[in-house]
């Protein structure tokens, strides 16, 4: 850990800065620019790249570790060569839209044909669905560019491909976000090896998608953030310049490119899972809590007003429509596809729904009317549903597929042999990142560290809101939505405390060598967990031995 760049600054730019503080100390020659730059972002941040050594590394590092990430997820990636999970549902419902431009409706137990390669004898009829279509468009992606549906590979490169990409952009985030090139790498690391994420890239699901889309929009309002506050330093800077005073109103930032991105993102994340909406709203607010943190570091005096007229009002003037526009236009298939589901109700029911809206858009509001009933009553019980109490520890994982063989059977030479596709993460990280969670939630309150509400962000939009509907069937394997926020967590605490250690050279090498130790254990326990996130044949013992928790099995 020697190389790790220096941290950055222990106080939050956003807080108030006081005489002694380091970031608030500049020398008496700086211009108002540097100083409000320095104030806004912090020193090390804006260092951060301005070496070719860094710069280098700061792509270097977290492209190997996406390509690590690639090897673990496209590595056998046919097996099995068999549905696995609700890949029963959305890989179907891919294969029709990619045919079809709809999800049609199929026979009774139309599996078995479809894993033996006869893949189209799905029925004429559309299929009630309750999910968008962004996602199984992904899957049907993948389906076309690489093979067909009758290559189960196929069925999951999309998934894997994006896992993939997922991790790489968590390097690139965390680096931005703790200033520190090798704690990016970390986090990518983290990401890369962890089990939920290992499991959801190999297999042809939604929740992979959601979660890809909403880190997007994640990394695009962080540099939404920084933009923000250099366009904020340099007009304050120009008032102060001029001779006047930032006073009660600061300046506009213009046009915001990666807000309008971040709102294409969380719009194809709705469009992947309604679940995004959840992400939208935190996510949103986080940003227009940035604007006016930072109006406030500057001098402005009516900071939380000015933030709300010409930050707040303006975001939602711009993010809402953008995100709506985005969702509806994920129904693009639908609405071109006359046998889509319920695509004539309107043209059939003349007098019934929102009568206002034109027929297509009518029909598609009736439609969204019945999947709000099916989610909000599905109550059927499940042997792995499980509380959201437990998704934190990972207490209740969800087992995607499950095949035990005799000595003899397939390939089986010992008594008893298994085959598991368990989505558990790797629990040494999970524990450890719960235990995370606590701390930063106390750093928040004491430090006011925008870092530490940064990586909570996506718990709180990803885990929070289903306690509200914990009388429904869910399972354990939602929380992939929010895994790059659990490894932030688990990361910001490092980092900090390598801040806090900083001038203490035997402490910095107690936590240095915690922090070489926690990766180790959680490398160790993910190379011992792969088979069973990955349908290894294994004995039956050595399966038994990875089942650490009765609520497991």
């Amino acid at each position: 850990m020697a190389s790790v760049p220096p941290p950055p600054d222990v106080v939050p730019p956003d807080v108030v800065l006081h005489p002694g503080d380091a970031a608030s100390e500049p020398s008496a020659t700086t211009s108002h620019r540097d100083r409000l730059l320095t104030t806004l972002l912090g020193r090390r941040r804006i260092a951060l790249g301005v070496s070719a050594h860094d710069r280098l590394w700061g792509w270097l590092g977290p492209l190997i570790v996406a390509l690590v990430a690639a090897a673990l997820r496209l590595w056998n990636l046919g097996r099995p060569g068999t549905l696995v999970f609700d890949e029963t549902y959305y890989v179907k419902q891919a294969y029709t839209l990619l045919r079809v431009g709809y999800e049609a409706d199929w026979p009774d137990e139309p599996n078995p044909a479809f894993e033996a390669g006869d893949v189209d004898t799905y029925l004429a009829e559309a299929d009630y669905v309750v999910h968008p279509q962004v996602g199984k468009w992904m899957i049907a992606a993948g389906m076309r560019l690489f093979g067909g549906a009758e290559n189960p590979w196929s069925w999951r490169i999309a998934s894997a491909l994006v896992g993939a990409l997922a991790v790489f952009l968590l390097a690139r985030i965390a680096r931005r976000m703790f200033a520190s090139t090798a704690m990016g790498i970390v986090a990518g690391a983290l990401l890369a090896v962890d089990g939920a994420a290992i499991v959801h890239s190999r297999t042809g699901l939604l929740d992979n998608f959601l979660m890809f889309w909403v880190l997007v929009a994640f990394g695009c309002l962080l540099l939404d953030r920084d933009q923000a506050r250099r366009r904020l330093a340099e007009r304050c800077a120009a008032i102060l310049d001029a001779g006047g005073v930032v006073g009660r109103y600061g300046p506009r930032l213009g046009w915001r490119w990666w807000r309008l991105a971040a709102a294409v993102a969380l719009g194809l994340a709705c469009g992947v899972k309604w679940s995004g909406l959840y992400f939208f709203a935190v996510f949103a607010v986080m940003s227009v809590v940035w604007d006016a943190l930072a109006r406030r570091a500057v001098g402005v005096t009516r900071w939380w007003e000015d933030a709300l007229l010409v930050d707040a009002i303006p975001a939602a003037l711009v993010m809402l429509p953008t995100a709506a526009l985005t969702y509806v236009a994920g129904w693009f298939s639908w609405f071109r596809t006359p046998g889509s589901y319920m695509r004539e109700w309107a043209a059939e029911n003349p007098t019934l729904g929102v009568t206002w809206l034109p027929e297509s858009l009518r029909s598609l509001w009736e439609y969204h009317t019945r999947m709000w009933s099916f989610h909000t009553g599905l109550t059927s019980e499940h042997p792995y549903e499980a509380h959201p109490v437990g998704w934190l520890v990972q207490w209740r994982p969800t087992s995607f597929y499950y095949r035990s063989f005799a000595e003899g059977e397939g390939t089986c030479e010992i008594e008893r042999c298994s085959r598991a596709i368990t989505s558990v993460g790797n629990p040494v990280l999970w524990w450890l990142a719960a235990a995370a969670v606590v701390v930063a939630l106390v750093l928040l309150v004491r430090l006011r560290d925008w870092r530490a509400g940064a990586a909570l962000s996506g718990i709180l939009a990803g885990w929070a809101p289903w306690f509200l509907h914990s009388e429904r069937t869910i399972f354990t394997f939602y929380s992939i939505a929010f895994t790059p926020w659990v490894v932030l967590t688990l990361v910001y605490v490092a980092t900090v405390a390598l801040e806090r250690t900083e001038r203490l050279p035997v402490a910095r090498g107690r936590a240095q060598w915690v922090i070489i130790m926690m990766l180790s254990v959680i490398g160790t326990v993910s190379v011992f967990f792969y088979p069973v996130w990955t349908a290894i044949e294994v004995p039956y013992w050595f399966w038994h031995l990875h089942m650490w928790l009765p609520s497991w099995v």
